[in-house]
C-alpha cells in the first residue's frame, strides 16, 4: 500500500512493517502509539524506523494515518 510521510511516498505491506519492527526495542510511550506484532511502539519511532528519516521531517499524524491505512491499531496520546 502506498503511504505518504514527509512528502515522500513509501510502499509497505503490513508484513513488511512487522518485519522491520521485529527485534526493535520499543521506546517509552509518551504520546500516540501503535501496536505492531503485539508490541506497542511510539508512532514517531515507527516512522523513523520505517522511513529512515529524521523525526523532525514528519509529524505523528502522518505516521498515524499510514499505520491506520495498513490496519494497525492506534492508541491516542496518554495523559500524565
Amino acid at each position: 500500500m502506498r503511504v505518504t510521510i514527509a512528502r515522500h511516498h513509501f510502499y509497505f505491506h503490513p508484513s513488511e512493517v512487522e518485519q522491520a519492527m521485529s527485534g526493535v526495542a520499543p521506546e517509552p510511550v509518551t504520546g500516540s502509539s501503535v501496536d505492531i506484532g503485539g508490541v506497542r511502539y511510539p508512532v514517531m519511532q515507527v516512522g523513523a524506523t520505517l522511513t529512515r528519516q529524521d523525526r523532525r521531517d514528519f509529524n505523528a499524524g502522518e505516521v498515524e494515518r499510514a499505520m491506520q491505512a495498513l490496519g494497525f491499531p492506534l492508541h491516542s496520546t496518554t495523559a500524565g
